[in-house]
């Protein structure tokens, strides 16, 4: 009994104690399930209050907040970098120049099938929608990178690696997004493959790639719906608002192989300008608009033909499905190949100007003589230069200049394609620059680019004897001289350090005539009279006389500058010559006008500045003089006076020393001429030869050139010298009995 009793008092003890710790364990979880309900509670009320919150900052950021935008009026008027050119005379277009190579198309200009192709391709309901498209929401969630946002989970804070991954793939982005990207945004869209950690939550949280992705995006989606605000009230209405847009992307976008909007990248892929589009080039159109997606891997060029065909066909079925094709148009277009022009042969080829040594000028010009625009504005197309060039003469020019080293390397062969030359051609009346080569157009197996060496500004070499007209014109100026006037063609020497007796000078035939007339030695260029002449009036004079007819370069002041032993380029000298020609003195300039848009900003510098006249006495004394160079029989430029150039000229053929350079200048009279300079030589200051002179070598590039051009009536009518200058030479040469060994040329200088 007591056993039993005992039993039960043990059952109820154990009973009880397991009914409290029940109790306990029952309060214990009770406690745990309500902290962990009311730790949801919060967690979803706080989350919800977080999101609402970032929803609402976000609102306002993308839809109310203005602040800290860029500059809408750049964006209207599209201001961005275009195709500058540069045009001769007659306004056709020398050179295209640009940072990137694009023209400006408006939205009528944009085919009708191009534009179903870009919308197709890009996004259909563009006309529809107010910047951002939300009816991608769901197509765009579908891209997340779930397996990439829970590998990020696990390693929150740190640095992501070069190649990883962001939760987002591109996408989504509407027209209005792609353009204020690539306009707004493209400093952001490159910086985001960077992987540098970011302050702020976002990149601890994400990584460095992401948030800037998100960032960007959310800044992409802002300005979207900004620009589409301002355009619809600059424009007054939705639809000029997106015609406005859309001409604008068509314009901006970058298309591969240097090109920027459909209208360079139809020219430069096929051959046509985008306008001539029609519905028959489908083909075409789909191609171009799958290129804006990424110009790498869909451009024509790449190296994956397959995915560029497989774009294209993906397009022409997006076209069929919107009803832009109808089932047999799209299905013939997807038949067809993928033409290109051969690109050589478009637009790069196109591009390269005939006028190299112009566009150098040009730009020069522009930095030295226009503070208002410069070279930069021309490279961005935000102006467009206005030359003085011509693009006919220019090309008769070239000609000339090859056909003359042609013949020089038939006689020398070793000089093939390094025999080099420069030639520049100047209006008397104003010193305009009507062409201009700066060297072959060949050369070390390449094509001459403006980039390249101007043989004509910036290589300055030594005159030879076409520096002995500036000696004469000092003398007339400064001494008792005229044509007639007797001087000693005679031995004389020079100052030579300390060598006894000096150096002795020598004429090119190595014989003295004794006393000749100024009109024979200038005519015949015997260099004792030079020296001689030089002694009478000294240095100074024809130093001075030299910058008073355009010789800018600095001359040294010894007498073998009068032999032409001191450095100058040969726009100059070629200006010297035409203030002979004409009287005045003029600056050279290629600038006609300077236009930005419809606006002239810039008149030619020579309209600012007045010609300076030299003395009229002493310049029909040396004009006469010069004339004597081409009608006198032992005249250096004599093959110029013949049945078969029947152009009255004047001028003055110039070698330097050892035969190093061959030049000729010469001009047509008076305001309504010509003058052209010519000179060919080696880059390297070799000898071009024994006997190689500037008749032989230089003269026959400008009888070529003015012969063509006065044909071509380029230049106008051909002038005639007064009478008064013809009739006095026919009159000397009246008396002169020339014996047959007079009459050989008997100097080449």
């Amino acid at each position: 009994m007591s056993t039993s009793v005992a039993y039960l008092s043990l059952l109820k003890r154990t009973h009880c104690f397991r009914l409290n710790d029940l109790r306990r364990l029952f309060t214990k979880l009770h406690f745990v399930i309500r902290t962990i309900v009311l730790a949801a509670l919060v967690l979803v009320v706080g989350t919800f209050l977080i999101a609402t919150t970032l929803f609402t900052i976000t609102l306002h950021y993308v839809y109310f907040d203005r602040t800290n935008l860029p500059d809408v009026e750049a964006f209207i008027r599209f201001d961005c970098p275009g195709i500058g050119h540069v045009y001769d005379r007659h306004g056709e277009s020398l050179v295209e120049l640009s940072r990137e190579h694009r023209r400006m198309i408006q939205y009528q200009e944009i085919p009708p099938i191009v534009r179903d192709a870009i919308l197709a391709a890009e996004d259909k309901n563009f006309f529809s929608h107010g910047g951002v498209d939300y009816s991608r929401i769901p197509r765009v969630m579908q891209k997340v990178r779930i397996r990439t946002i829970l590998t990020r989970m696990t390693r929150v804070g740190r640095a992501d690696k070069a190649e990883s991954l962001v939760m987002l793939r591109q996408g989504g982005s509407t027209i209005t997004q792609q353009l204020v990207r690539a306009y707004y945004l493209r400093n952001l869209t490159e910086k985001e493959n960077g992987n540098e950690l970011r302050s702020g939550v976002l990149s601890y949280v994400v990584g460095a790639r992401s948030a800037k992705k998100l960032a960007r995006k959310l800044e992409e989606i802002r300005l979207a719906v900004w620009v589409e605000d301002e355009m619809r009230s600059r424009f007054g209405s939705k639809l000029r608002a997106k015609e406005e847009i859309l001409a604008r992307y068509a314009s901006f976008l970058y298309m591969g192989s240097g090109q920027y909007g459909f209208a360079t990248a139809a020219e430069y892929y096929f051959g046509r300008p985008l306008t001539t589009f029609t519905a028959e080039d489908a083909d075409k159109a789909a191609l171009l608009a799958g290129i804006a997606k990424s110009p790498r891997y869909y451009a024509p060029n790449s190296t994956d033909a397959d995915r560029v065909l497989h774009r294209r066909n993906q397009i022409l079925r997006l076209m069929l499905a919107r009803g832009s094709l109808s089932r047999g148009a799209a299905q013939s277009a997807e038949k067809k190949p993928i033409r290109l022009v051969t690109m050589n042969s478009s637009v790069e080829a196109g591009n390269v100007s005939q006028a190299p040594a112009v566009i150098e000028t040009v730009l020069d010009e522009l930095r030295l003589r226009y503070s208002g625009v410069n070279a930069e504005d021309l490279l961005q197309g935000r102006i467009q230069v206005y030359s003085t060039a011509d693009s006919r003469l220019q090309r008769i020019v070239n000609e000339a200049l090859e056909h003359g080293l042609t013949m020089y390397e038939k006689r020398h062969p070793s000089a093939m394609g390094v025999i080099q030359g420069s030639v520049v051609v100047l209006r008397n009346s104003d010193a305009s620059i009507l062409a201009e080569v700066g060297g072959r157009r060949m050369f070390n197996r390449r094509l001459n680019d403006y980039s390249d060496f101007n043989r004509v500004t910036q290589s300055e070499r030594q005159p030879g004897s076409a520096m002995k007209p500036i000696v004469y014109l000092a003398a007339f100026l400064h001494g008792p001289f005229t044509l007639e006037s007797l001087v000693p063609d005679e031995p004389i020497s020079i100052p030579d350090g300390n060598k006894p007796g000096g150096k002795a000078i020598s004429n090119y035939d190595g014989k003295f005539k004794g006393l000749i007339s100024v009109r024979l030695a200038l005519a015949e260029s015997r260099n004792a009279v030079a020296i001689w002449i030089t002694k009478q009036i000294g240095i100074d004079s024809i130093l001075s006389t030299a910058q008073e007819i355009g010789i800018e370069s600095p001359l040294q002041p010894y007498p073998t500058t009068s032999l032409g032993a001191s450095e100058v380029n040969l726009l100059e000298l070629a200006n010297a010559y035409r203030t002979i020609a004409a009287g005045t003195l003029n600056t050279p300039h290629v600038i006609r006008q300077v236009s930005r848009g419809l606006t002239v900003v810039a008149e030619a510098f020579a309209e600012h500045t007045i010609p300076e006249a030299v003395n009229p006495t002493a310049i029909a004394l040396l004009q006469e003089g010069l004339r004597g160079v081409v009608r006198l029989p032992t005249g250096t430029a004599h093959a110029l006076d013949s049945v078969g150039f029947p152009i009255p000229t004047m001028g003055k053929t110039g070698t330097t020393s050892q035969f190093k350079d061959a030049l000729f200048a010469g001009s047509t009279y008076g305001f309504e001429g010509i003058t052209v300079a010519v000179r060919i030589g080696f880059d390297d200051n070799r000898s071009l030869g024994n006997k190689e002179t500037g008749a032989r070598v230089a003269l026959p590039v400008f009888r070529e050139i003015l012969l063509k051009a006065y044909a071509d009536k380029l230049v106008g009518n051909v002038p005639e010298f007064p009478a008064q200058i013809e009739d006095s030479i026919a009159e000397f040469l009246k008396p002169v009995e020339v014996s047959p060994a007079e009459a050989a040329p008997q100097a080449q200088f």
